[in-house]
């Protein structure tokens, strides 16, 4: 059964309850109630060495068992990982959550994630690769790289690897095939140099913070002090991505729910965003509602961003962006479009990303989005 509401990571050692950091306070535009989830954390000393060796010491295994082995290991671990990361996310994003279960009401467990997404800042190692490494790792490719020079932000996406894709199943969200991943980083050296400056300030202070990227977005944890008031309303100034990646961190930007992959009417994006809106969401209306490539192959639409309380170095707390939830439809590819739609696969639609839909996206925690009146 579909539940990205109890989502766990579950290690070898006793657990350790993580609630929400008391510094976010949820507004009042949640649309249920939420129930406080946690997950459990330790830490053991598996990983891909060590496999290794004990691949190495048992000789009653041949070499295809001990890779068959080490492969499971590893896509197991990553999704608790990404589990860990889900249940952060859904506990600061009360949106995310009511649409999740909204859509679940309508069109059963299953829901398959298209890609996940974070930002970060491209500076002495805190970029894209500090979050990359773990994705990598675990079997991730990467793809084309996608440039904003209006915004001072480039990105990469990653493909996941095969072997998640042909044995995902019948699994939902974190459970189901393993997602895309987005990850973009912030130029800071196109910055002005006092934004440069206070950027560098908090990397500093992160140290090797870099190296535990993924740790710090399944924690919900900043690996940088809380910054002063003042310096966040100075990036917000110049750009509002900086000053999202100053309180938010590593923290998942957003997910985003394949919508051709539901039985529903919904599978239809155009019928989706509608049902949205009908229940009283907000939706990103930066370059219309629905944002389409220009091969007319790739259809996305987002959520309004969540905001939340977060108090400050120097006792201030004020209402800061957090993040929002994506929906994309990838349409068949012209090559396949004779194919019996109960054939059709992932590799048979539109894949990749848009720099004009994502560029749009990207607005989704814009202030200007979020003081918009809804329609």
């Amino acid at each position: 059964m579909f539940s990205v509401y109890s989502s766990t990571i579950k290690l070898n050692s006793p657990s350790l309850s993580i609630p929400p950091p008391p510094s976010l306070q949820f507004n009042s535009r949640c649309f249920i109630s939420l129930k406080n989830a946690s997950f459990s954390c330790s830490f053991v000393s598996t990983g891909k060495e060590q496999q290794r060796r004990l691949c190495a010491v048992s000789a009653s295994k041949s070499e295809n068992e001990c890779t068959e082995s080490s492969s499971q290991g590893d896509e197991s671990f990553l999704r608790s990982v990404l589990s860990g990361m889900e249940t952060v996310y859904l506990n600061r994003n009360p949106t995310a959550k009511a649409v999740l279960e909204l859509v679940q009401s309508v069109d059963g467990e299953r829901i398959c994630y298209d890609h996940v997404a974070f930002r970060t800042f491209g500076v002495n190692g805190h970029g894209i690769d500090s979050m990359a490494s773990i994705f990598l790792d675990y079997g991730y490719t990467q793809q084309e790289e996608l440039r904003f020079p209006a915004k001072k932000l480039k990105a990469l996406w990653f493909a996941p690897p095969s072997s998640a894709v042909s044995k995902s199943g019948s699994g939902s969200g974190i459970n189901g095939p393993l997602p895309r991943v987005f990850i973009s980083e912030l130029l800071v050296d196109q910055m002005s140099p006092r934004a440069q400056e206070i950027i560098k300030k908090y990397i500093e202070i992160s140290g090797s913070g870099c190296k535990y990227a993924a740790l710090a977005s399944a924690l919900g944890s900043l690996t940088w002090k809380k910054p002063l008031y003042s310096e966040f309303q100075q990036l917000a100034r110049e750009s509002e991505y900086a000053a999202w990646t100053l309180v938010n961190g590593y923290a998942l930007n957003h997910v985003t729910i394949s919508t051709h992959w539901l039985k529903s009417q919904l599978r239809s994006i155009k019928d989706f965003n509608k049902f949205i809106e009908e229940n009283g969401f907000k939706l990103n209306s930066e370059g219309g509602i629905l944002k389409v490539s220009p091969d007319g192959l790739l259809l996305q639409s987002s959520t309004v961003a969540d905001t939340i309380g977060f108090k400050f170095s120097d006792g201030v707390t004020e209402s800061v962006p957090c993040s929002y939830i994506e929906f994309a439809e990838r349409l068949v590819l012209p090559q396949y479009k004779n194919l019996p739609e109960e054939e059709v696969k992932e590799f048979h639609r539109r894949d990749g990303f848009e720099v004009g839909n994502a560029d749009k996206i990207f607005e989704s925690t814009s202030k200007d989005q979020l003081t918009r009146r809804a329609t």
